[in-house]
């Protein structure tokens, strides 16, 4: 009996190594970047690579696997995060593909929140673009690993030290070129590999066997032992192994320096710069050789932390997107195949023939047929079919292990943010942060019989894009569906005649999601609710102090609230203190100006008196949110827009017209830098004046002009606005 049971006990624990030694060989891999710097390309030809696709997909023939939405393809853009998976040298990638517009930018906070580590893919020429900043602090927020590949060497101006450069002074990394390239521009073959000190070169054919390895050129051989001095120096000055090999010897190992740089990549203190050219099929084995040398697996990466419902915010108020916040008694949950489920909705699908729902397993086993809690609300769910996903393409199987990103059948109502876990063990993971909208429109069905069709088709836009808000406007009954952009809009508009066929919509022009903020405070207002109404009554009297907000929170105008409590001699008790700040963010959701949300501004709590029978949180709530709104009548307030950084790339003949425009557009021109027969110019301007830009910066430049923008926070608006 006792070998059965020892026999029992081994098969198990042989089981549980095999899936552990399997979860060590996945990497969650996401691909991120500015438009057009080529992270569709570069996904494209990772999967045609490892034999996932038998034909190279081309972004300008809407031929790719992850593009696969029809307004993809006819934009050129990736829009929505795709999912891919593919075997690479014994390891299993999973890849999210994700937009680079920065209208789609919650598309990549949610990726990111679900990544163990990334690619940050840049142009060549270009170097670091605004976009690739913005999608650089999402990651940086989130603590995700990154190696970098400089992509698009074979064009003209192409500069892997250019690019390094721009790295190291916008994004402040400490980057470490691992890569000699072989050639410039249209004479780019290949790259030396300073670990190795061999060149990689590549054949111009489409095979999938172009690679050759071979010495190093003699005329590239000074400047790479050169190179390769210099990474050993850079990784020594961060590395204790690195910097007592560098002393003993005056270089690095090749297993030494792997490692190291190996390191450093999962800490963040350095990132990896390989280069290429996606598009000729060059450089692609180097870089995923580095995603599975540098980045973690799921094993690597620190357990995940949550919160168990119940115990403060994490199971306590919901937010605005209905899914509880973390806070409370923190938990762990390490990448283990048995232990407590849990796993993180990162994404909604809502199709016709079912929904899907995306998930990301963080511990546990995941089964067909099996009933998960969804933590947040505490409602039941059953998975009635799990997916392996390929951009489009499903394909069936019966579980999941922590570290997988899969699709799930079966669940109909968890929304993007919310933790499934096992029932027995609840946990609630914080969810991405949702962007606030900043554009928003009137839409309206064309037909009257259509409206309750419109009604359907806003909510399940809704459920799958927490970034798109669906409201009635309450002066004149229109529905309001507000998002990030004027693309962010479209994109969401064409969606709904696509896929509802039939239904015809109005849409009303672009309008600006505005601000209040206050600009000059008032002192020592005196609140004081009494309520008699024949029961208990509510007392409740509270003085109050508004200033704009200054110190780090408010350096971006128009952002921040802070409360802060100067009551001393307990003449306002700690819990209706709490209650007076949450009936001030409660008259926070509107101004006096117009009724627009108020934001910049910091409340002190100076005074205030309670009665020993009446009063309670109720009563300081309400005391709170009145007080705050009468204050705010008496303050000076100021209407605040949100802005946009421009930047626009123009003919130098053309630079005149552009600037004169942007002054037009209430813009405030910050730079031009020359480069080549073109100009770069940089400037902020209110968002509500970029509407149309780019039909108007093709007249001007006759189709050579081209622009990306992102947000810049809110700024005072003008008089005529207010």
């Amino acid at each position: 009996m006792r070998t059965d049971v020892r026999r029992t006990n081994n098969a198990a624990t042989a089981t549980t190594s095999a899936v552990l030694a399997g979860i060590a060989t996945v990497r969650n891999l996401g691909i991120l970047a500015h438009v057009d710097a080529g992270k569709t390309t570069v996904t494209e030809r990772i999967l045609f690579l490892t034999g996932e696709t038998h034909k190279r997909g081309e972004v300008h023939e809407g031929t790719t696997v992850t593009d696969c939405h029809p307004q993809e393809r006819e934009r050129g853009i990736t829009i929505f995060a795709a999912a891919v998976s593919c075997l690479w040298d014994g390891h299993r990638i999973n890849l999210i593909d994700t937009p680079g517009h920065v209208d789609f930018a919650d598309e990549v906070e949610r990726s990111l929140r679900v990544l163990d580590g990334a690619v940050a893919v840049f142009d060549a020429v270009a170097g670091v673009e605004p976009q690739s900043e913005t999608v650089w602090r999402q990651a940086d927020r989130h603590g995700v690993p990154r190696i970098a590949f400089v992509n698009k060497l074979d064009r003209a101006g192409a500069d892997l030290d250019a690019a390094v450069a721009s790295i190291r002074e916008r994004l402040h990394p400490v980057p470490l070129a691992v890569q000699l390239p072989i050639g410039r521009e249209d004479g780019f073959i290949g790259v030396v590999d300073l670990l190795t000190m061999r060149a990689l070169t590549w054949d111009a054919g489409p095979d999938r066997d172009g690679l050759r390895e071979g010495p190093v050129p003699e005329e590239l051989r000074a400047e790479a032992e050169l190179r390769r001095r210099h990474l050993d120096e850079a990784v020594a000055g961060l590395h204790p192994a690195a910097l007592e090999e560098y002393y003993a010897h005056t270089e690095v190992s090749t297993a030494t320096l792997a490692a190291a740089l190996r390191d450093l990549t999962r800490s963040g203190e350095a990132v990896v710069v390989l280069c290429g050219s996606a598009y000729r099929n060059r450089g692609i084995e180097p870089l995923l050789a580095a995603v599975t040398a540098y980045l973690p697996s799921p094993l690597d990466v620190p357990p995940v932390r949550g919160a168990a419902p119940g115990t403060g915010g994490a199971g306590g108020a919901e937010g605005a997107d209905g899914v509880a916040g973390v806070g409370g008694t923190e938990l762990e949950r390490a990448a283990d195949p048995d232990g407590p489920l849990t796993a993180l909705v990162f994404k909604v699908n809502v199709t016709a023939s079912g929904r899907l729902t995306y998930l990301r397993l963080y511990a546990g086993t995941l089964r067909k047929g099996d009933t998960v809690l969804d933590a947040g609300t505490g409602r039941a769910e059953r998975i009635a079919r799990i997916l392996r996903v390929q951009a489009d393409s499903l394909t069936e199987t019966d579980s999941a292990v922590a570290g997988d990103i899969v699709a799930a059948i079966g669940v109909k109502a968890a929304r993007t943010g919310a933790t499934l876990c096992a029932p027995g063990a609840p946990l609630v993971l914080e969810p991405a942060v949702t962007a606030e909208p900043v554009v928003t429109v009137a839409i309206e069905a064309r037909r009257s019989v259509d409206t309750d069709r419109l009604a359907v088709a806003l909510a399940r836009l809704a459920e799958e894009d927490p970034s798109l808000v669906v409201r009635t406007d309450p002066e004149t009954g229109q529905r309001v569906l507000s998002g990030l952009g004027e693309l962010h809009l479209e994109v969401a508009v064409e969606k709904i005649r696509r896929d509802h066929n039939g239904l015809e919509v109005t849409v009303g022009r672009p309008q600006v999601a505005h601000r209040e903020t206050v600009e000059r405070g008032v002192t020592g207002h005196v609140h004081r609710h009494v309520k008699q109404d024949g029961g208990a009554g509510q007392f409740a009297h509270v003085v109050i102090d508004v200033a704009p907000l200054d110190g780090p929170a408010g350096e971006q105008e128009g952002e921040g609230f802070a409360f802060v409590s100067t009551v001393t001699g307990g003449r306002v008790p700690k819990e209706y203190v709490q209650a007076v700040e949450a009936g001030c963010r409660d008259a926070l959701a509107e101004g006096p100006l117009g009724g627009h949300p108020v934001t910049g501004l910091r409340v002190t709590l100076t005074d205030g008196a309670t009665h020993p029978k009446d009063s309670s949180d109720l009563a300081f709530r309400t005391a709170g949110r009145a007080a705050l709104r009468e204050a705010m009548r008496a303050c000076r307030m100021v209407l605040l827009e949100p802005v946009a950084e421009v930047t626009v790339t123009v003919p130098q003949e053309a630079v005149g017209g552009v600037l004169g425009d942007l002054a037009a557009r209430r813009g405030r021109v910050q730079g031009s830098d020359p480069q080549g027969g073109t100009a770069v110019v940089t400037a902020v301007v209110p968002l509500a004046e970029l509407f149309g830009y780019a039909n108007a910066l093709r007249g001007r430049t006759q189709g050579r002009g081209t622009f990306t923008t992102r947000p810049a926070g809110y700024a005072p608006a003008p008089a005529a606005a207010r």
